[in-house]
């Protein structure tokens, strides 16, 4: 599940360097990543993963985001 939001990631911030994010990786600090940003990660981790979000979720770091998707699929 890390490799493939690793591919999400860099789709979403082509220039972002994600060849060593861990879940430790902080999306905002690490990253550069903006509220748009997030909000564009979480349009396309529902396309990626057929799995809709229907809550607010403030997702802090890269294992933040698989922690909740292997919860909820």
């Amino acid at each position: 599940m890390l490799e493939k939001l690793k591919e999400i990631l860099k789709k979403v911030l082509p220039n972002a360097d994600v060849s060593n994010v861990t879940k430790e990786t902080k999306l905002i600090e690490d990253l550069g990543f903006d509220s748009l940003a997030i909000m564009m990660m979480s349009m396309e981790v529902e396309d990626a993963f057929n799995f809709r979000f229907t809550e607010f979720v403030k997702f802090e770091t890269v294992g933040d985001v698989i922690n909740y998707l292997e919860s909820r699929i």
